[in-house]
């Protein structure tokens, strides 16, 4: 487990931190720092009234909340979407609202999901060839019916 520092926001104050719902949940839900009516079609960053500062050699995901997904059509745009290490401006949590009727967001409501996660650093090598696989260059429902 790791520990990340959170600074409250003005907008904040009141509003319950990030937190596990069961023991065996991946994700903290993040609750709305601001009410608004999210249209139909539309995308909104809201507020969640903190900043935050992740260790080095982690991130932290942004997830959509399954029931507002699948209820309501809520989703995150960029999903995940990241929050690097060295970000220290407030949280903001992308969503659109995919389904065909507007959406009230009020302020405490939960609207997300933080996934902490490692990040494995890559370079790049540039080759000439790359080595032979039976998929080979086959993307995007190659390998379906």
């Amino acid at each position: 487990m790791i520990q990340i520092e959170l600074k409250r926001l003005p907008h904040g104050e009141g509003l319950p931190l990030p937190a596990y719902a069961t023991d065996h949940a991946a994700g903290l839900d993040v609750v709305a720092a601001e009410s608004l009516t999210l249209a139909a079609g539309a995308r909104h960053a809201v507020a969640t009234g903190f900043a935050i500062a992740i260790p080095e050699g982690y991130e932290v995901q942004v997830r959509p909340r399954s029931g507002l997904a699948l209820k309501h059509g809520i989703t995150c745009l960029n999903t995940p979407g990241t929050i690097d290490a060295d970000y220290r401006g407030e949280v903001k949590i992308i969503l659109a609202n995919l389904g065909s009727e507007p959406f009230e967001i009020v302020r405490g409501e939960r609207i997300a999901q933080l996934v902490p996660a490692a990040v494995t650093k890559a370079t790049f090598a540039e080759m000439e060839t790359l080595s032979d696989t039976i998929r080979g260059a086959g993307g995007f429902g190659s390998t379906g019916r």
